[in-house]
């Protein structure tokens, strides 16, 4: 009885840290679903902002929203080209990961040039918009790089894949195609077998088998010659001798008549 309680604690147990373990993981999901959402939904609104920035502001404003759209377009544009092709191509992965390295200092900039955005001193930072416009030329003109050579390298598969496609089907075209290279051929073995005596391959001249000397036999000697002979001789009957006709021998006794009483 006590082992039969032990054993129903356990279950117990088991089924309650189960069901733990499944309702941590599930508002897990949903945690990471809604912060998800939120970051999207963040990251639409701050590329409208800049958006609306760049082209409704002149001056520093203008050219710092200009630079921040710029680089976030063009990784964001990045990453998701690499994370589509590198499930696909595996040889992709150094690229995410030198891509990581380079949404590094991608951050680090992002950070700067919001900064200043908030900074009062437009004296200041228009003395430095040159060096971050050339900080910026040069992470998009990297993330560009890595972006349009994972492009190329998935359509030069699709093209390889595509060529190889057409050879495989111009070898089944030609192949469907076959009676056209035939038929000359088919043609004239048709004329040639026209010519000549059916049951007669051309090139064949078979003895013709000798006329019989009695009509009645005529067909014997054909049958003879490809099944053997047709049917034997019927065996003659066999007369049994006459007694009277037989020849007397000086050792024999002659018979004698029957006499009647």
């Amino acid at each position: 009885m006590e082992a039969a309680l032990t054993i129903l604690a356990l279950l117990l147990v088991a089924f309650v840290a189960l069901g733990v373990y499944a309702t941590v993981k599930a508002v897990g999901a949903a945690k990471r679903g809604v912060d998800r959402t939120i970051t999207q939904a963040r990251r639409t609104v701050e590329d409208t902002t800049l958006r609306a920035k760049s082209f409704g502001q002149v001056g520093v404003a203008g050219e710092l929203a200009q630079l921040r759209l710029s680089l976030r377009t063009s990784m964001r544009a990045t990453q998701d080209a690499l994370n589509a092709g590198v499930a696909e191509d595996a040889s992709l992965a150094e690229s995410v990961d030198l891509f990581r390295r380079l949404s590094a200092h991608g951050l680090e900039l992002d950070d700067e040039l919001k900064r200043l955005e908030r900074e009062p001193d437009r004296a200041t930072v228009a003395g430095l918009l040159p060096k971050l416009r050339e900080r910026t030329q040069r992470i998009t003109h990297s993330a560009e790089s890595l972006r349009w050579a994972a492009r190329d390298r998935a359509r030069q598969f699709a093209d390889d894949d595509l060529d190889a496609l057409n050879a495989q089907i111009d070898i089944e075209a030609g192949a469907l195609r076959h009676w056209s290279g035939d038929e000359p051929s088919s043609q004239a073995s048709g004329a040639g077998a026209s010519t000549t005596t059916p049951g007669r391959g051309p090139g064949t001249d078979w003895p013709e088998p000798a006329a019989p000397a009695d009509p009645s036999a005529g067909g014997s000697t054909a049958d003879e010659a490809w099944s053997g002979p047709a049917r034997e001789e019927s065996p003659q009957a066999i007369t049994a001798p006459d007694p009277r006709l037989r020849t007397a021998y000086p050792w024999q006794k002659s018979t004698r008549p029957e006499t009647t009483n």
